[in-house]
């Protein structure tokens, strides 16, 4: 007789069926569930990155700007997106050693997915422990690179159900990660995952971050600086070493102690890292930190619109953007700028102290100009759309005094002030615009645009444009050459009247700015030297507003000029930017050269996207502007020329040639310089033109913006790394139309000359210019 099973027989063979059902369920469920979430069935799960995604990751970059020399001027980013990308061998051991033991000790060892992280995961979460997330650094990769938690792309029906959507997130990390451990190394795979990590306080990616905190680079890492970093990887808020030292500090020797587990570092070394403190060197990068902020300020609205016009991301894209800019000449333009304003300033206070600088043509202080300033002001148009125009509540606003950080030649200091008093002590600063280039490429080499860039932001070299009055004669002495009067041409120094016909005075004579050499016959090589206005003003006669302004245009400048009298001493407004491309004529054979200061623009693989050619147009023959050379250098040959204060050292064994300007009440001071190699000039004024010295002595040129030229040049020659060497100008091949020896000349006065203007209508349109 057969034996009938039991009923406890029974039951354990039901269990056992039971589970071998429901591991075959599970066998089969789980690709149908994978597959299904892979290809987002009923649009259940959401999105996946396609193929092309995943072959090439979408890395946001920041553009990086360099000089000529090799060196990173600067980026370009958008708020929270500042990220600078590496590769692993950048990476320091101590850096690698540090993730793996807080992150990943495995690893090296799985595909993407560690299936004992996950049970320890999963048991932590049922048992309400915690036991450590399942996450590998491969998972955290791909969260970091496709926002697997954020795109709206990748967002369905499931995804936003608490637990349930986050298995369906979790479960579109394992696979992007095996997908990525199947087309990456693992050393790839880390760099990856560093440059996509957000460290906090505006740093994306382990460059930026090193930079950041210890200002170091990731191969140059400590342990305990190394250990600080992984410790934000995951929480960078929670753990920021600056707001939370102390928190920092416990997360950093928990994870020295995790690489003493591991056997990365000996007890003794564990013991002696955890003992010290942080030693952070932090400084959050900014674009008005840096070398040349305001080059870089310019030089962005050039690649904005280049980057919109040829499809780029300027601001996430990785360009590598070359410049012009020699960083050593940069750094010298910003120590001169600052050394001499510094000075100028506190001689500045002195000549006002106790009286406001803002004062009209009468130099009498004018009334109501910092009301009549603080309505131009962002604050003030914010207020009035609060609380309407002509309320009460604006002035009590405007009045209050609040605590507040201001710019001084001392640095940084804080203060309390209200609004209006703000405004009182920030019109009181000189400001300075410097530029230098190379006057035979036409690329820019130096650009200072303002004394201060997080307070001051106005460009002074580009963005401004001020009355450039006797740097402008150039051009006048330029066209009469170009007529045929020469150098040694003798003019009387006596007044000059241009009749203007239905105007109120009906006639126009312009005055020197001092009686110096009144009634004397010199010279237009002199008189250019001496900046004499009324012999300027008879070549204007002579010669024609309409062309000088012809021959102004040729030579660069894009502003607008009035073809009137006035305009031989400077009246129209120019950009330092113009005058100094349109000089460099001068040195360049008669050739103008288009300033430029992008040279080459890269994508993040190292393709060329932009090389641009030099624009030029022939403004002046050779000998023409090997004439004008010879006129220039009389500022510092003649005897009473306005660049004679250069000195010795700059002018011995050299040819300079140099002009300087003042404006009416010394409002604006210029110098311009030019050598064999490269021409500079320098403007210095107040905020507004009613701001000056009283006193035009102390006011003019010579003095404000001189300086900054001098010791710009002085300190080039003293560095003979740079190259710059000093010499004599190239000379023409050809012999020169008109002699240079006076001697020859003597005797010769304005009404024995007979010339012929020389026609340049047809040798350029302004359009093709610009």
């Amino acid at each position: 007789m057969t034996k009938q099973p039991t009923k406890t027989k029974s039951i354990y063979n039901k269990i056992v069926k039971g589970l071998w059902i429901a591991f075959i369920g599970v066998l089969l469920l789980v690709p149908i569930y994978v597959i299904s979430v892979n290809h987002n069935f009923l649009n259940l799960y959401g999105g996946m990155p396609n193929l092309r995604e995943l072959d090439n990751p979408k890395d946001e970059l920041s553009s990086q700007l360099f000089s000529a020399d090799g060196e990173l001027l600067g980026k370009y980013f958008l708020p929270n997106s500042n990220r600078t990308p590496i590769i692993y061998e950048d990476l320091s051991p101590n850096l690698i050693n540090a993730l793996l033991a807080a992150e990943d000790i495995r690893f090296h060892d799985h595909s993407g997915i560690d299936l004992r992280g996950v049970m320890r995961g999963i048991v932590g979460f049922v048992t309400f422990t915690k036991r450590g997330g399942g996450s590998t650094i491969t998972q955290q990769l791909a969260k970091n690179l496709f926002g697997t938690r954020s795109d709206e792309r990748y967002k369905g029906a499931l995804t936003n159900m608490g637990i349930i959507g986050l298995g369906v997130v979790k479960t579109k990390e394992w696979i992007l990660s095996v997908i990525l451990e199947s087309k990456y190394t693992k050393e790839e795979i880390m760099a990856m995952y560093l440059n996509t990590v957000p460290f906090g306080n505006n740093s994306f990616g382990i460059k930026v971050a090193s930079k950041t905190y210890f200002n170091t680079t990731p191969d140059s890492l400590t342990i305990p600086e190394a250990a600080v970093l992984v410790g934000l990887v995951n929480a960078p808020s929670r753990f920021n070493p600056v707001r939370f030292p102390d928190r920092a500090t416990r997360k950093r020797n928990r994870i020295i102690d995790q690489m003493l587990k591991y056997d990365y570092i000996s007890q003794n070394e564990c013991d002696s890292l955890k003992a010290l403190e942080l030693g952070l060197n932090f400084r959050v990068e900014n674009h008005n930190e840096g070398p040349a902020p305001y080059f870089r300020a310019e030089a962005q609205k050039f690649l904005k619109k280049w980057a919109r016009e040829n499809n780029q991301d300027l601001y996430e894209g990785g360009l590598k953007i070359y410049t012009s800019i020699d960083s050593r000449l940069q750094k010298l333009a910003e120590e001169s700028v600052v050394e001499h304003m510094v000075e100028l300033q506190e001689k500045f206070d002195e000549h006002w102290k106790g009286r406001n600088p803002w004062i009209d043509e009468n130099w009498k202080e004018i009334k109501n100009f910092i009301e009549d300033e603080a309505k131009k002001a962002p604050r003030y148009r914010q207020l009035v759309n609060k609380y309407g125009r002509g309320s009460d509540s604006i002035d009590i606003v405007m009045n209050l005094p609040r605590e507040m950080t201001v710019f001084s030649w001392g640095g940084e200091k804080d203060t309390v002030l209200s609004p209006m008093d703000s405004i009182r002590y920030f019109k009181r600063f000189l400001h300075t615009g410097f530029m230098a280039m190379d006057p035979h490429t036409g690329q820019v080499k130096a650009w200072v645009g303002g004394i201060n860039h997080k307070y001051f932001q106005y460009d002074h070299v580009r963005q401004g444009s001020r009355q450039p009055g006797s740097t402008f004669k150039p051009f006048v002495y330029a066209t009469a050459i170009e007529y045929g009067l020469p150098p040694c041409l003798k003019v009387a120094n006596v007044p000059v009247t241009f009749p203007l016909p239905g105007q109120n005075p009906p006639i126009y004579t312009p005055e020197n700015s001092t009686n110096d050499y009144d009634g004397e016959k010199m010279t237009i090589r002199e008189a250019m030297a001496r900046s004499i206005n009324r012999i300027t003003a008879y070549l204007m006669k002579r010669v024609g507003p309409e062309n000088v302004v012809q021959k102004a245009k040729l030579m660069g400048i894009q502003s607008e000029l009035d073809a009137v009298p006035s305009l031989c001493l400077g009246v129209s407004p120019v950009s330092l930017f113009e005058l100094v491309g349109a000089y460099g004529t001068f040195v360049n054979e008669g050739v103008w050269i288009k300033p430029s200061f992008i040279t080459r623009i890269e994508d993040k693989d190292g393709n060329v996207l932009y090389n641009p050619t030099p624009t030029t147009v022939e403004a002046l023959s050779e000998e023409h502007a090997y004439i004008m050379l010879h006129m220039l250098k009389g500022s510092t040959e003649v005897e009473g020329g306005t660049g004679q204060g250069l000195g010795w050292f700059l002018k011995e064994g050299n040819e300079i040639g140099a002009k300087t300007g003042t404006t009416q009440n010394a409002s604006d001071g210029w110098f311009m310089g030019v050598t064999k190699d490269l021409v500079a000039g320098a403007w210095v004024g107040g905020d507004n033109r009613s701001i000056h010295f009283r006193s035009w002595v102390e006011g003019q040129g010579a003095r404000t913006a001189m300086p900054i030229y001098k010791k710009f040049l002085t300190k080039i020659y003293q560095n003979e790394e740079l190259g710059y060497e000093k010499g004599p100008f190239k000379r023409p091949v050809k012999r020169l139309p008109m002699e240079l020896d006076c001697d020859k000349y003597e005797g010769l006065i304005f009404n024995e000359v007979d010339s012929v203007m020389v026609d340049t209508t047809d040798k350029i349109e302004e359009k093709d210019i610009f």
